[in-house]
C-alpha cells in the first residue's frame, strides 16, 4: 500500500535535506516533483494543484529557517496537507443511540462487498458490539451462500430468505431479529451491479427509504484509481453516502483512490481492507496514513495490532518466567507465533519510524524465514529447547536434518538466541530497552 508512492516522496525530501540550505527556487523545484509523484499516483488533477498550492503558500519564508531544518519543514507542511487531503480526522461508525444501528453496504459488483460485511461484523464483535449481517443480495449466484458461510466461520449471526427477492422485506426481518436478540448492530449486504444502473439505484434509494439506514457506506475497490472517485460521486448523488470502505488496498501501488477520494466527495473513509483474512479489516486513521506515507512510521496501529493478536495472559506469564528463570527456546517459539499473527513482518517493520521501504525491499527479506525457525526449534528435543547448551555439533547436524535447513541456520539461530537471552535478563533486571527480536534474518 503506497510504497511507490512513498519511496518517490522519500528520495525527492533525501536530495532536499541533502542541500542543507534551501532556497526557495530549491522548494520550488521539490514542490514540482512533488506534484508529478501525486499525479503518477493517480491522484485528481485539481486536488492536486490546490494540495500544492496549499503546500507553497506555507512554506514562504522557511528557506530562511536557521534553527529548524527547512527541508524538515517542509515535511511537516506535506504531512500536514496529506492528513487534511486524506480527511484531517478519523471518523467512526455512527452508532444508533436506540439500538440496533443498521449500516447498508452498497457498491460495484466485484468490489469485495460481502467479504467487507463479514470482515466489519467480526471487527464489531470484537469491540463487544453484537453484529447480524443481512443478506440482500439476491441476485448474484451463491451470494447468500457466500455470506452464510462466512458468518459461520465467524460466529456472527445471518438473516437470509431464499423464498423471495424482496429486498425490503429481508432486510426488515433482519431488524427485527436483531432487535429481539437485542444485537447492537445490523449490516445489510446489498447487491451490486457491474456498473452503475438506474434499476440498481432505483432498488437501493426504496431500500434506504423502508429502512432509515444510520450509515450507509460504499465498498469501493482502492485499485481502481480515479473510477472508485466516480463511483463515490454516482452512489453519493443517488443515496447521500456517509462514508467510504476502500478494499484490496493492500495491492494498491498507487493510492490515488484513497488519496482523492475524501477531497472530492468530501465523504470520509471509515476503513480499509488490507488482505484476504477476516481481520484484514483496519480502521482509517488520515493522519496516521500520512505518516506512512511519508515514512514516519506508524507505531499507533502496531500497538493496536498486537493488542489484538497477543493473548494478554500468555504474555505476562512470559514475562514472569523470563524475569524469574530466563527464555528459552519453547518460549522463544511461543513468542514468534504470537508476532506471526500480526501478519507479514515486512508489513510490520513498515510501521516502525524511520524504516524505509526501498531497504526492506533490498534485504530481500523471506517471508518463510519464521516457518523455517518453527521448523528448526520443534526438531529440537524438549531438553534441548529448555537448555539449548546442549547443542553440540551431532544435535546440530540431527536438528538441521530433520529440519530440512542447513546446519548454518541452525547456529545462526542459536546465536542469535543466545545473544537475545543475555539481553532479555539484563532488561529483566532494569534499566536497558528491549532488543530487537529480528535483527539480521532473512
Amino acid at each position: 500500500m503506497f510504497d511507490e508512492l512513498s519511496e518517490k516522496l522519500e528520495s525527492t525530501f533525501a536530495r532536499l535535506r541533502g542541500r542543507g540550505v534551501l532556497t526557495e527556487a530549491d522548494i520550488k523545484e521539490g514542490l514540482r516533483e512533488v506534484r508529478r509523484v501525486l499525479l503518477e499516483a493517480d491522484v485528481s488533477f485539481q486536488l492536486t494543484r490546490e494540495f500544492l498550492e496549499r503546500v507553497e503558500q506555507r512554506a514562504v519564508g522557511i528557506a530562511a529557517l536557521r534553527t529548524v531544518s527547512p527541508a524538515q519543514q517542509l515535511v511537516k507542511i506535506v504531512f500536514d496537507e496529506l492528513t487534511a487531503m486524506l480527511g484531517e480526522r478519523r471518523e467512526g461508525l455512527k452508532l444508533s443511540s436506540v439500538p440496533p444501528t443498521i449500516v447498508m453496504l452498497v457498491g460495484l459488483q466485484g468490489s469485495g462487498k460481502t467479504t467487507t460485511a463479514a470482515k466489519l461484523a467480526r471487527r464489531l464483535k470484537g469491540e463487544h458490539r453484537s453484529a447480524r449481517l443481512v443478506a440482500c443480495d439476491v441476485y448474484r449466484p451463491a451470494a447468500i451462500d457466500q455470506l452464510e458461510t462466512l458468518g459461520a466461520a465467524m460466529e456472527i449471526p445471518v438473516t437470509a430468505d431464499r423464498t423471495t427477492t424482496d429486498v425490503i422485506r429481508i432486510a426488515k426481518a433482519g431488524i427485527d431479529q436483531a432487535t429481539r436478540e437485542r444485537e447492537r448492530v445490523v449490516i445489510v449486504d446489498t447487491a451490486g451491479r457491474l456498473q452503475i444502473d438506474a434499476g440498481m439505484m432505483d432498488e437501493l434509494v426504496r431500500l434506504k427509504a423502508a429502512i432509515h439506514p444510520d450509515e450507509i457506506l460504499l465498498v469501493a475497490d482502492g485499485m481502481t484509481g480515479q473510477d472508485a472517485v466516480r463511483i463515490a460521486q454516482g452512489f453519493d448523488g443517488a443515496l447521500g453516502v456517509t462514508g467510504v470502505i476502500l478494499t484490496k488496498m493492500d495491492g494498491d501501488a498507487r493510492g490515488g483512490a484513497a488519496l482523492s477520494i475524501y477531497g472530492v466527495t468530501r465523504k470520509p473513509i471509515k476503513y480499509i481492507g488490507t488482505g484476504e483474512k477476516p481481520d484484514a479489516l483496519e480502521e482509517f486513521h488520515p493522519d496516521r496514513m500520512a505518516g506512512r506515507i511519508l515514512q514516519q512510521g506508524d507505531v499507533l496501529t502496531l500497538v493496536e495490532k498486537a493488542q489484538e493478536a497477543f493473548d494478554t495472559a500468555e504474555a505476562k506469564q512470559l514475562e514472569r518466567k523470563v524475569k524469574k528463570e530466563g527464555m528459552d527456546l519453547q518460549d522463544f517459539l511461543g513468542a514468534m507465533k504470537q508476532i506471526q499473527k500480526l501478519g507479514p513482518l515486512e508489513g510490520v517493520l513498515k510501521m516502525l519510524p524511520g524504516v524505509n521501504t526501498r531497504m526492506l525491499k533490498d534485504a530481500k527479506m523471506d517471508p518463510r524465514r519464521m516457518k523455517h525457525l518453527e521448523a528448526i526449534v520443534l526438531s529440537m528435543t524438549p531438553a534441548e529447547r529448555k537448555d539449548p547448551t546442549l547443542m553440540n555439533g551431532s544435535r546440530r547436524a540431527r536438528v538441521a536434518k530433520g529440519s530440512g535447513r542447513p546446519v548454518s541456520e541452525v547456529n545462526r539461530l542459536l546465536d542469535q538466541f543466545r545473544e537475545m537471552r543475555k539481553m532479555m535478563k539484563k532488561a529483566a533486571g532494569g534499566g536497558m530497552r528491549m532488543p530487537p527480536m529480528f535483527g539480521g534474518m532473512r
